[in-house]
């Protein structure tokens, strides 16, 4: 573990149990990698969005500080909810400006992490965010390992960690819950 890494899990610490300055220290060593998360979710919006990743980083900032006395269990747990706030914050918002007509204007977005296309994408953002919560519904740790690893950016062992499982768990429920995806997806499409 980096010097900052153990620091930015300590002001956790002291921000779970309550100490109002570990906040104002935590923010400045966690803003760039919050940054990077906004940067890499707006990449995916389209064009003319109004956020820019200074404001989406601000909305998540503002959604984090309202909590009171949060459970983190560590930096990755803390980077997941923060992807999560992000995440709910695009989706609402997306649902705000959706047309009548499905999928109005709204997000694409690749449920991989190469560079490689997929076969089946995710039309938006909200029908992937719809039929997370269905998949959630009756299995939320796949639910759970679909938001940290495609919205929170972990890696297989962070996500194993954060929660509880293995690594050969994690593959597994990736693999899983991306087949149920896409087929939840095209059968809400058709």
């Amino acid at each position: 573990m980096t010097q900052q890494q153990t620091q930015v899990s300590r002001l956790l610490l002291a921000w779970r149990q309550g100490e109002p300055a570990a906040l104002d220290q935590l923010i400045p060593l966690v803003h760039d990698e919050l940054r990077r998360l906004a940067d890499r979710y707006l990449r995916q919006e389209r064009i003319d969005h109004s956020f820019d990743p200074t404001d989406l980083v601000h909305e998540a900032y503002l959604r984090l500080v309202d909590k009171r006395h949060p459970q983190w269990q560590d930096q990755a747990h803390f980077y997941a909810v923060a992807a999560q706030l992000m995440r709910r914050i695009l989706v609402d918002h997306a649902r705000g400006r959706s047309t009548a007509k499905r999928g109005g204007g709204l997000v694409t977005l690749r449920l991989d992490d190469t560079d490689e296309p997929v076969a089946q994408r995710a039309e938006d953002l909200v029908a992937l965010d719809d039929a997370l919560e269905a998949l959630a519904g009756f299995d939320r740790e796949k639910a759970r390992v679909i938001e940290l690893r495609y919205f929170g950016g972990l890696t297989i062992d962070e996500t194993a960690e954060v929660l509880g499982l293995s690594p050969t768990t994690v593959v597994k429920n990736t693999r899983l819950a991306r087949a149920w995806l896409t087929s939840e997806m095209r059968r809400a499409e058709a």
